[in-house]
């Protein structure tokens, strides 16, 4: 078990809901994932969108934690906007925050997202603000209220896996009590296993599962891949060292 804004929860792999090749495919990916949130992308131009309202209608009849996202905002304001037609929408505190400062790669935009997070927690929002690997991004956050960080491994939809473990590493060790989602560029069952081996408390993914050629499958393998994860992070990952160790003592061998 684990605990988010004082909600427990079983899972520590979340899903997003976007690309899947059809809804049905997507409720049997996260029926074999056994997540237990799962985000939602909001737009204020389709607020109103009939197509957009049986999506989320669909979504709601899942009965799962919805964790909706800013995703695609570009400023402070777009960001808290989406934000509060979320919580009316979907009837809920929680807001992933997205404030991205470049298009090509989608990078988050720091100051935004800690003005934004700054406004949204004084208005009783609990969030989960999404980051780079930034320690002092991570530690403004933290100052304003926030409970969780979501770190990307790399930019988002690249796949490229975790390329920073020691920062992300840093940051583990900086908030031990802070719960740390890897959030972005995760894209085979094994850069999952190693966020939660670092010491994440979940792993939140999308496009690896959505776009494979079997999302319910892919959505499995990552569900045995996070909890692997974490087993053998509490278990102790052995150490890496520069010089080989025996397994086997060399005392008491025969002397042949």
């Amino acid at each position: 078990m684990w605990d988010l804004y004082g909600e427990s929860f079983n899972s520590r792999l979340l899903l997003g809901t976007s690309r899947y090749p059809s809804p049905q495919v997507m409720q049997e990916a996260i029926k074999a994932s056994n997540v237990e949130i799962i985000t939602v992308s909001l737009r204020r131009e389709s607020a109103g969108n009939s197509d957009g309202k049986r999506f989320w209608d669909f979504v709601k009849n899942l009965d799962l934690k919805i964790l909706p996202n800013t995703a695609g905002c570009f400023s402070v304001g777009e960001a808290v906007t989406t934000a509060h037609l979320a919580r009316d929408l979907f009837e809920t505190d929680w807001i992933k925050l997205e404030v991205l400062g470049d298009r090509l790669m989608l990078h988050p935009d720091p100051s935004g997202t800690v003005e934004a997070a700054k406004e949204l927690v004084g208005e009783g929002f609990k969030v989960f603000p999404f980051i780079t690997e930034d320690l002092v991004v991570a530690k403004r956050l933290v100052d304003l209220g926030c409970e969780v960080l979501m770190p990307w491994g790399a930019p988002i939809g690249t796949g490229q896996g975790i390329l920073n473990p020691f920062a992300l590493d840093m940051i583990r060790k900086t908030f031990p009590s802070i719960s740390l989602i890897c959030d972005a560029g995760i894209g085979r069952p094994s850069d999952a296993l190693q966020a939660m081996e670092l010491g994440f408390d979940g792993v939140l993914l999308n496009t690896a599962v959505s776009t494979s050629d079997d999302p319910v499958s892919m959505a499995s393998a990552f569900a045995k891949a996070v909890e692997a994860g974490d087993l053998a992070y509490h278990a102790g990952v052995m150490t890496k060292r520069s010089i080989a160790i025996a397994s086997s003592p060399f005392e008491g061998l025969a002397d042949l």
